[in-house]
């Protein structure tokens, strides 16, 4: 469990230099990001072996993957709606998310997201953090509520209510997908997907 508490904390760290106000604007959010994304599957692979049996490949759970990410990219355009009634900060919040790839490559933002940031976080959150938490003696259910609330925790240096709200919103989803389906790889291409369409293709702002 420390090497757990660890990589957590290196993540927190990770979190902090991207999101807060006395360190993100002078940072490239996005090279930080593939760092951070680097770092914990790095950490992720050196302290658990037994990864082969997470990638388990079938074309109905690689449809599940797919079919969730619209799903989700659903419930967020739905969201985004009714927070705009409800909240006179929701869309300004928004933007400033959005805002964060502001002079990026379109291009290089949908690859590193496709293929690196979405996949690592759910090799570290979902198949490192949720999974080593649930085979100790807080079982799965604990196990996933506590993961989904320091994932959303991370993301609370933006002081961006919507992002956090986002963050915990997205983590209770892909958490509940990999406690019940327990296919890394499942999770791994809603989050890939859902990144590359709410961030690039299909903003919901």
């Amino acid at each position: 469990m420390k090497k757990l508490a660890g990589a957590i904390l290196v993540a927190i760290v990770f979190w902090f230099v991207m999101f807060s106000q006395w360190t993100s604007p002078h940072i490239n959010f996005w090279y930080v990001m593939l760092a951070a994304a680097g770092t914990l599957t790095a950490l992720s692979f050196l302290f658990r072996k037994d990864w082969k049996a997470e990638f388990s490949f079938n074309i109905k759970d690689v449809a599940l993957g797919v079919g969730s990410a619209i799903v989700l990219w659903g419930v967020f355009y739905l969201g985004n709606a009714i927070s705009g009634m409800l909240f006179d900060f929701a869309h300004p919040q928004v933007s400033d998310v959005y805002a964060m790839k502001d002079g990026q490559s379109k291009l290089f933002l949908a690859l590193a997201l496709l293929f690196w940031i979405g996949p690592a976080e759910e090799i570290f959150w979902r198949g490192y953090v949720q999974r080593s938490l649930s085979e100790s003696k807080l079982g799965s259910m604990k196990a996933y509520i506590i993961t989904t609330l320091i994932y959303a925790f991370v993301h609370i240096w933006a002081f961006n209510f919507m992002l956090f709200m986002a963050a915990f919103i997205c983590g209770a989803f892909w958490g509940f997908m990999y406690m019940k389906n327990r296919n890394l790889l499942t999770v791994l291409i809603s989050h890939a997907i859902w990144d590359v369409a709410v961030f690039i293709l299909f903003p919901i702002s």
